[in-house]
């Protein structure tokens, strides 16, 4: 099973709201996840971005891999070094 973080779209049209979430990458974007770790506002000035920093390094250190966005947020909210 491999693992992914990734954004989960929840916004209505044209108005995007993320959720980080943990999933098997099987799982269609919007589908089924295992895990909600977080959330990414992209409209505010500047991005409201919130992840809950244990679970997130629990899932990496388990062998979930991010995908490049989420990966650029986590750097951000210097919970992986980069």
């Amino acid at each position: 099973m491999a693992v992914k973080i990734r954004l989960r779209r929840i916004g209505a049209k044209k108005a995007p709201f993320y959720r980080l979430v943990v999933a098997d990458s099987r799982y269609p974007r919007d589908g089924r996840f295992i895990e909600e770790i977080g959330y990414y506002n992209p409209l505010t000035n500047p991005a409201d971005v919130k992840i809950d920093a244990e679970k997130a390094k629990k899932w990496l250190e388990n062998g979930a891999q991010p995908t490049d966005t989420v990966r650029a947020l986590l750097k951000k909210q210097n919970i992986i070094s980069g």
